[in-house]
Formats: structure tokens, sequence, C-alpha cells
């Protein structure tokens, strides 16, 4: 046995320790999630809110064809962020670089609007502000604002029929806050939020979300507005990408033995997709206490649910963003083994974000008015 063999089954044989150990200096899980905790189910809701600490709120317009997401954190988070797409639209990621000062943040927003939709990170940071949210040095001063830590990403929804004829004020503002106000542990998916404007392909996007609970009493979820140029379904029919990683039949259940296809063969992708239409824009979440290198690493894992989702991901026209955050809920102990909860939490991650793409599409209805759009359609 040569040197990397022998290193290789040792590294083996001591995840399995570690593994073991995990599973038994886990805390017992307690709140929504107690009746969930065998390995694969998820949270209560099956949503992103099982995560304790976090809630969500969205709002839309039907006459713009356009909305916007809030994820709202109870207490300030640790976040990261990992953009793969050629194309992104965002705010306030570099202060999530492991090198600058702000370690937490208060929101994060999902919106539409491209470019415009940024605005709503003004909204909820006006929001936050007047309730005394956000970051400062030392006690509140009256008369000096806190400053929220409020990191936006849109996805492009410009060009869906919508009437976007507004002048000098885009909706997005307005959104946020009434998302914000809207905030609570269950939210709707489909054509809601950021992804009421969106599309999946050639199908309609959306809004979805995910959780589990793993062995350890660790939780994980995700949420994700869908709006690709790849397809989430298989060549020849309406099997989803995702089905090997599908939970008590939460999309449609059809199981996966419809997936296959030939090397160039994109399905239901959207054809001739152009640059900077095309987002994806994700956050996963856990209860466990992670550092911000941490959260980046779960961060750049949770990646590859798109693309287990989604066939292409994160190519030239896209602008895919996932975020981490944890809210710290749960303590993980140092050295080795907690390297190794951080690889189990990333791996769940990218699993429950493909779960939640699916269900996105899954859950979508088409806009008043339009016919044959939907996952439902076909």
């Amino acid at each position: 046995m040569n040197r990397r063999t022998m290193l290789g089954s040792m590294a083996l044989i001591g995840a399995g320790s570690l593994a073991g150990r995990a599973a038994a200096a886990a805390p017992d899980v307690v709140g929504p999630n107690a009746a969930r905790v065998a390995v694969g189910g998820t949270g209560r809701l099956n949503l992103i809110t099982d995560v304790p600490g976090l809630k969500v709120g969205q709002a839309q317009d039907a006459g713009v064809r356009t909305g916007v997401t809030v994820i709202l954190a109870d207490t300030p988070a640790t976040a990261a962020v990992d953009v793969r797409g050629g194309g992104p639209a965002s705010r306030e990621t570099d202060v999530l670089r492991p090198e600058n000062l702000v370690q937490q943040v208060d929101a994060i927003v999902l919106s539409g609007g491209s470019v415009y939709g940024l605005g709503s990170g003004d909204g909820l940071t006006a929001w936050l502000g007047a309730q005394g949210r956000g970051f400062g040095f030392g006690p509140k001063v009256p008369g000096i604002p806190f400053s929220p830590i409020v990191p936006t990403v849109s996805l492009y929804d410009l060009a869906n029929g919508g009437d976007k004829d507004w002048g000098t004020e885009p909706p997005y503002r307005r959104l946020a806050v009434q998302a914000a106000e809207s905030a609570s542990q269950q939210f709707a998916l489909g054509t809601a939020g950021c992804g009421y404007g969106a599309r999946a392909g050639s199908l309609k996007g959306g809004v979805g979300s995910a959780s589990a609970v793993l062995s350890t009493g660790y939780t994980v979820g995700a949420i994700v507005g869908v709006n690709s140029a790849g397809s989430v379904i298989a060549p020849g029919g309406k099997t989803f990408w995702s089905a090997p990683y599908e939970i008590d039949g939460e999309f449609g259940g059809l199981g996966s033995s419809g997936l296959s296809a030939a090397g160039d063969e994109w399905g239901a992708a959207r054809p001739n997709p152009r640059a900077g239409e095309n987002t994806t824009i994700a956050v996963v979440a856990t209860d466990v206490a992670l550092t911000r290198v941490e959260c980046q690493r779960v961060a750049i894992m949770a990646q590859d649910g798109m693309a287990r989702a989604i066939r292409p991901s994160h190519a030239p026209f896209d602008g895919d963003i996932v975020f981490c955050i944890s809210t710290e809920k749960q303590q993980i102990p140092e050295g080795a083994m907690r390297q190794f909860v951080v690889a189990q939490i990333g791996a769940a991650a990218a699993d429950v974000l493909a779960r939640a793409i699916a269900r996105g599409v899954y859950h979508a209805t088409n806009w008043d008015g339009v016919t044959g759009q939907a996952w439902s359609d076909l």
C-alpha cells in the first residue's frame, strides 16, 4: 500500500469516527423540528424558516409582474456569499468578504427587477433602521441611526410582459417594506415574491424553499428565486433533475427513472438566452454556529445544488448567487470534528437547494391571462 492510499484509508476511517462522534455530541432536538430528526427528514414546514431565528416576507405587483422576498434574521446573523454566474446584480456583497469589518447581516433581499430591484435594499434598510436595527459603534446615540446590513441581489424579469413604465419610481422600495411587514414563518411558494416574474428555462419560474433536519439534530434550509436559462426538467418529459433528492413527493413524486440526456441536450432550457437576463438567487441557512469563513465554504458547497437541479447552470449569461446564513442557535465542538460538521452542513445545503429549486417551479402558476407555461401544464 503506497503512502497516498494509506492516508486516504486513514481519512475515511477518521471520517466515520467523526460522524459517530458528531451524532453523539449533538444536543436533543427541541422546538418545531423535534418530531422530525430522521436522516433525510424535513423540518416541520419544509421551509427555510424551519431554521430557528428566521422569518420570510414577500410582496408582488401583478401589473408589473415582479416582486420582492426578504429574509429577516431575529438577531444579526453571520453570513457569506458565493457568486458563480457571469452576470450578477447585487449590492452589499463585498461587505461579506472575510477580511472586512462587519461579520453579520440583519437581512437579505432577493428581488426581481434586475438593477432596478436593488432599490429594494433601500426600502428594507430604512424599515430596519426605523426599528433601531443595524451596525453601530457603541450604544445608540440620539440622532445617529445605526446602519442595517442588508445584502441585496436581483434577478432579471424586465422582459416578461409586465408594465415596467414606472418612470423615476420603480416599485421595489415599496415592495420591500410591504414584504418586511408581512414576514412570518410561513410563506407562499411558486409565483410569489422575487419569483413572481421569473422564468425557469422555457417554464414559469418561482420561489422555492425546503429544509432538512440531520441525524445530528442540526437544521438546514434554503430559499431560492428560480429564473434560470437552463432547464429544471429532463428532456422528453417532466421529471425534475432534482428527483433523486426528493422527500415525500414534495414536487410530484415522479421518481428519477426519467432522467437521461445526451451531452449537449438541455431539454426545456430557455432558447437563445442573452447575457444578464437569467439568474437563480438563493439563501441557504443553518442553526449551527459557523464562522464567516465556514459560511463561505457552505455557500460554495451549496452551489452544487444548482448544478444538480438546473442544466446548464453557472453559464456566462447567468448571475447565480448563493448566500449562507448561520443563526448560531447550536454550538459545535472545535477541532477536526468541527470541520466534518461543516462538511455535513454544506452537503445538506446542496441537497436542500436542489429540492427548493424544483419546488419553486412545481408550485409556479401562470400569470393571469397566460396559459401553457407552468410545469403543471406539461
